[in-house]
């Protein structure tokens, strides 16, 4: 958990949101026990997840991929390469969407905007840090456009149907 105090606190406002404005139907599997605060789901998230990245071809026909996401500071992080057709469809249409699943276990569905990282970001090093010690080398030797990716969510949601056993603490 790398979140600070003003990082939850936001995540919590846009969970909060995104829940009072689903549908009956959502609200029906997300409820009460089932649902993960910000402080759940930062904890239920560290490491690395493999995350569905749903994007958008030019003639407007969807495109799903996996790409290895890391939530960091309340947003998921991932990289790919530039010239992958995931970073295209994101660099004309940054709209996408985000989700973890792992069987019953735990859901996070996330939809917002996606932003490209350069070395002049000032969270850059910090994420490049991060995923250096992860994978044991930077990303950015992995090849010639490696590029760094931060879906900025504007609608989130966090599902567990054992919160003991999904937080580990069964």
């Amino acid at each position: 958990m790398k979140e600070t105090s003003e990082e939850l606190s936001e995540l919590q406002r846009l969970l909060d949101a995104a829940y009072a404005g689903s549908t009956d139907h959502l609200k029906a599997i997300i409820h009460g026990e089932r649902k993960l605060d910000a402080t759940e789901l930062t904890k239920a998230l560290t490491g690395m997840r493999t995350l569905n990245l749903a994007t958008v071809t030019a003639r407007h026909e969807p495109r799903i991929s996996a790409v290895d996401g890391h939530f960091l500071h309340a947003r998921w992080v991932f990289t790919t390469s530039g010239t992958a057709a995931k970073a295209r469809h994101l660099r004309a249409r940054p709209a996408a969407s985000v989700s973890y699943v792992d069987g019953e276990r735990i859901g996070v569905f996330s939809h917002g905007d996606v932003e490209f990282l350069t070395a002049a970001d000032p969270d850059f090093q910090e994420i490049e840090d991060h995923l250096t010690a992860h994978y044991g080398s930077s990303p950015s030797s992995w090849g010639d456009e490696i590029v760094y990716c931060r879906l900025q969510p504007h609608w989130m949601v966090g599902y567990a149907f054992d919160k003991a056993a999904a937080l580990g603490e069964s």
